[in-house]
C-alpha cells in the first residue's frame, strides 16, 4: 500500500510529485493521459515570480524556452479617470510574473517525472475515491492492460485533476458570472516592453499579457458577443478590439488562436476529508482577473508538500486528521482571500455606473500615489495572504 496516490499528472499533480521526491514517502501518480499525450489544448499561463522560484526548485524552469517576463502591470479603466502601474523594480524582483505555455510546461514536468523515476500510471481514468477501514481506495480503469486494475490503496489520496467529481464527499459551489472570455494571441505595431495591461470596462476586464513579440489576450464579454467575436473576420475583430481597448498599446495588427470559455467561480467549501485532499481546479477555479488562479493552486501544492514531508519525517500517518487539518488551517486565509479578491474585483469593475466609476478612479489614483500601499499589494499578489 502506498503512502500517497496523486490523481492527475497535470501541472498541479506533477509539481506535487516532484516536490515530494526526497520526502521518503511512497507514492505514484494516476494520470488519465496516455503516455506522451499533451492533454489539454495549449493555452497561456500567467505565473508569479514566486511560482518561478518553485519551478526552479524542482529543476524545470531552465527547460522552458517560450517565457515572457512581465516587468510592470498597468491597471486602468475605460471611460473614467485613474491609472496605476505596479513595477518589479518597486519590490526588488526581476519580474512581477511570467507568461508561459501550458504544453511546454507539461512537457517539462513529464520529462522531470521520468528522469526522477517517479511511478506514473498513464491512461488511468479514476472512477471514484472512497474510504474504508482507515484507508483510501481508488477505483479506476486503465488503457494499458498490463497493469493491475484492482482498487489502489493508500493512506492518502490527493485529487489534482478535473473538478473533483471522483470525490463523492466534495461539496462545490458555482457562481456564474454570465460572462465569457475570448482568448487568443494578438500583435501590435509597438513593442510591449514587458508591460502587461489590465483594463476594466463595463463588460468586464480586458487583459493583455506579454507573449513573445505580441500579447496573450483575455477579453471579457457577454456570451452572445463572445460567440460573435470568435468567428469574426480577423480585420473586424481587430477593429472591435481597438475600439474596446483603446490606443494604450498602439494599433492591433494581427490575431490568431481565438477561443471562448465561460467565466465561473467554482470552489469547495472544504478541501480535505477522510483521507483525501483536493488541489488545483478540484479545490477552486477562479475568474482570470488578476491572474491568481494557477498561482493560488501552486501555493496550495507547496504547503501540502511541506506538511506531508514533515509528517513523513515524524513517521506520522500522512492521511491522519491532524495532518490534513494542519494543511487546511495553513491555507485557509490565503485561499479565501484569493477567491474574495477576484470575486470582488469582478463586482467592482464590471459596471459603468458613474458613482462606482468615480470610486474606482479614486482608488486607482490613491494606489498610484501611495507607494507603500502599492508595494504591499504587489507583494500580496506575489506571496499570497497569510
Amino acid at each position: 500500500m502506498n503512502d500517497l496516490l496523486i490523481v492527475g499528472g497535470g501541472p498541479i499533480g506533477a509539481t506535487l510529485a516532484l516536490l515530494l521526491r526526497d520526502s521518503g514517502l511512497s507514492y505514484r501518480v494516476l494520470d488519465a493521459r496516455r503516455r506522451g499525450a499533451p492533454g489539454l489544448p495549449d493555452r497561456t499561463l500567467a505565473l508569479s515570480y514566486n511560482a518561478r522560484l518553485l519551478f526552479e526548485r524542482i529543476g524545470i524552469w531552465q527547460k522552458l524556452e517560450s517565457v515572457s517576463a512581465i516587468v510592470a502591470i498597468e491597471v486602468s479603466q475605460k471611460g473614467g479617470f485613474g491609472i496605476t502601474q505596479m513595477r518589479a523594480a518597486d519590490v526588488d524582483v526581476p519580474a512581477l510574473g511570467y507568461v508561459i505555455h501550458y504544453r511546454e510546461l507539461q512537457a517539462a514536468l513529464d520529462s522531470a517525472l521520468a528522469a526522477s523515476a517517479i511511478a506514473v500510471a498513464h491512461g488511468c481514468r479514476v472512477r471514484t475515491v472512497k474510504t474504508a477501514n482507515g484507508e483510501a481506495l481508488v477505483d479506476f480503469d486503465i488503457d494499458e492492460s498490463t497493469h493491475d486494475t484492482s482498487p489502489a490503496r493508500a493512506h492518502l489520496v490527493v485529487v489534482a485533476d478535473g473538478s473533483g467529481e471522483v470525490l463523492p464527499e466534495l461539496r462545490r459551489r458555482t457562481i456564474n458570472y454570465s460572462q465569457h472570455a475570448v482568448v487568443g494571441y494578438v500583435e501590435c505595431d509597438a513593442p510591449h516592453r514587458g508591460v502587461a495591461f489590465e483594463r476594466f470596462t463595463a463588460d468586464g476586464p480586458v487583459a493583455l499579457l506579454p507573449d513573445g513579440n505580441g500579447y496573450a489576450l483575455v477579453w471579457t464579454a457577454t456570451p452572445e458577443r463572445a460567440a460573435l467575436l470568435r468567428v469574426q473576420h480577423d480585420a473586424d475583430f481587430l477593429d472591435a478590439l481597438q475600439q474596446h481597448f483603446g490606443e494604450r498599446v498602439g494599433g492591433f495588427t494581427a490575431v490568431r488562436g481565438r477561443n471562448v470559455f465561460p467565466l465561473l467561480l467554482q470552489f469547495a467549501s472544504s478541501v480535505t476529508g477522510a483521507r483525501w485532499v483536493a488541489l488545483g481546479n478540484a479545490a477552486q477555479a477562479l475568474h482570470p482577473i488578476a491572474g491568481q488562479g494557477f498561482n493560488l493552486g501552486l501555493r496550495d501544492v507547496w504547503q501540502l508538500a511541506q506538511v506531508l514531508t514533515d509528517a513523513s519525517e515524524a513517521a506520522d500517518d500522512v492521511g491522519a486528521v491532524r495532518v490534513l487539518d494542519s494543511y487546511a488551517k495553513a491555507r485557509r486565509i490565503d485561499r479565501w482571500a484569493g477567491m474574495l479578491l477576484t470575486h470582488g474585483l469582478v463586482g467592482m469593475f464590471a459596471t459603468d455606473r458613474p458613482l462606482i466609476s468615480g470610486v474606482r478612479g479614486l482608488g486607482l489614483t490613491l494606489l498610484d500615489s501611495i507607494p507603500p500601499l502599492k508595494r504591499a499589494l504587489t507583494r500580496a499578489m506575489q506571496n499570497g495572504i497569510r
